[in-house]
């Protein structure tokens, strides 16, 4: 897959258009609603999402919304 393309000033021949099929960004940037609420963690809870939310680039508090709503999800069927 290393050979070397030669590109050409050639006419490309019947052109049409495309009717855009993709969605908007506005549609791609889907948010659930989040609800603030206020919670008391055990210092080793904090300090174990803290050190994992740095070791892997994230927010420590975007994890912990992870962890809940995949317990939810998991015990909503």
């Amino acid at each position: 897959m290393k050979s070397r393309i030669t590109y050409t000033d050639e006419p490309m021949g019947k052109v049409r258009v495309v009717t855009d099929f993709l969605p908007s960004p506005e549609q791609l940037a889907f948010r659930e609603e989040n609800v603030k609420v206020t919670i008391s963690l055990s210092r080793t809870s904090l300090d174990f999402f803290k050190e994992q939310a740095g070791l892997h680039k994230t927010a420590y508090q975007k994890m912990i919304r992870s962890l809940l709503n995949a317990y939810a999800v998991q015990h909503m069927k």
